[in-house]
């Protein structure tokens, strides 16, 4: 299997971490994840070095994990602090932990190597936690690759075909229609952008602008951000046509997608909007939008990865299609950094921008 490692990835979301541990699968590492009395956060090998048997089917005694088969504790740092039945504890007797760090109301996964797990290589995702912002989550499991997904969120004009009940327009309006500008940035970071005025508003779109009444149009733009490994984030504006741009409603959805193996994928989603600030109606209303919209995607998707693992050695794409440019962009950039991490084991690509908070800046970048 082949992934970026030197990288932060999210593991989890901070409520996911009660007193139970949590096993999950990363980049095809089995990990169990808990939260220490101190608040920090553990990622252990779930393997116990005794037997090969996963931790998770043992117990949790305070801060230390107990194998389920010989009763052997693991504490937070991996060492090995009781074996029962003897007093000598081997030096060999430690389970391999990773570095974490909790950010963004998420916890993030260090898998490559550890001492260059710096916390200046998160990336910047700050709207989930701006008094300016409300934010929405949820997590989707996918039975398909990671980068089937990059590509799904590089290329939208599918909302058209697959979305047409939440953030899709009509066929009159397809997506595809609207001039896609495809760029790669600071040789990290791809962005496709789209202007697309005085268009109908998509049922979702109607909904967040319903405090203007009745919307016959609006002007809306749209641009997909990629920073590998899977850093996803969909950055969109909506506003009546005839209203200023500054006014618009803007979301920041951040997908951020984390290989489970090489056919299947942890998707941890947050919307992110910066109107509604207290409307706990909008924000249950507009979570099950998006849960409804990414659950379309996973059903296209994952027959998508049946189909190619009957088809191995047929590219992808098939055809060329314009709007293939931002995905194409994408698979390039992810596969150099791999390239280079595997030349350079201690190879680490620096996070950059996402993007702006500003409607204006989206505006002259489009020009």
């Amino acid at each position: 299997m082949s992934f970026l490692r030197n990288c932060w990835q999210v593991a989890a979301f901070g409520d996911e971490l009660a007193e139970a541990p949590l096993p999950r699968r990363l980049c095809g590492e089995e990990i169990l994840l808990y939260r220490a009395s101190t608040g920090a956060i553990v990622a252990m090998h779930d393997m116990c070095p005794h037997r090969l048997v996963p931790l998770s089917l043992g117990q949790r005694r305070g801060d230390t994990i107990e194998c389920g088969y010989h009763g052997l504790c693991f504490g937070p740092d991996g060492a090995c602090v009781k074996i029962p039945g003897q007093e000598v504890i081997p030096a060999a007797a430690r389970v391999h932990t990773y570095p974490t760090i909790e950010r963004f109301g998420m916890v993030w996964i260090w898998l490559g190597e550890a001492d260059l797990a710096d916390p200046a290589l998160l990336p910047d995702l700050h709207w989930t936690e701006d008094p300016g912002w409300t934010t929405g989550t949820g997590y989707l499991h996918f039975a398909a690759n990671y980068k089937l997904v990059t590509d799904n969120l590089l290329d939208l004009s599918h909302e058209t075909y697959i979305h047409g009940n939440t953030i899709g327009n009509g066929h009159d309006q397809s997506i595809a229609q609207y001039p896609v500008t495809a760029t790669t940035e600071h040789g990290r970071l791809v962005r496709a952008h789209r202007e697309m005025p005085a268009i109908a508003p998509p049922p979702f779109f109607a909904m967040l602008l319903a405090h203007h009444g009745k919307v016959e149009q609006i002007d809306r733009w749209q641009s997909a951000v990629y920073l590998p490994p899977g850093i996803n984030m969909t950055d969109v504006g909506v506003y009546p046509v005839g209203t200023p741009r500054t006014q618009a409603v803007m979301l920041r959805v951040l997908h951020l997608l984390t290989p489970e193996t090489e056919l299947s994928t942890h998707y941890f989603w947050s919307m992110c909007r910066n109107a509604g600030l207290g409307d706990a109606d909008l924000t249950a209303r507009s979570n099950l939008a998006v849960d409804a919209t990414f659950n379309e995607d996973r059903a296209m998707l994952e027959a998508q990865q049946r189909n190619v693992c009957a088809h191995p050695h047929t590219a992808l794409p098939g055809i060329a299609v314009r709007v293939d440019a931002a995905p194409l962009h994408a698979r390039r950039l992810l596969a150099a950094l791999i390239d280079a991490e595997h030349a350079n084991p201690r190879a680490v690509a620096a996070p950059v921008p996402l993007g702006t908070d500003g409607p204006p800046m989206l505006a002259q970048a489009a020009e």
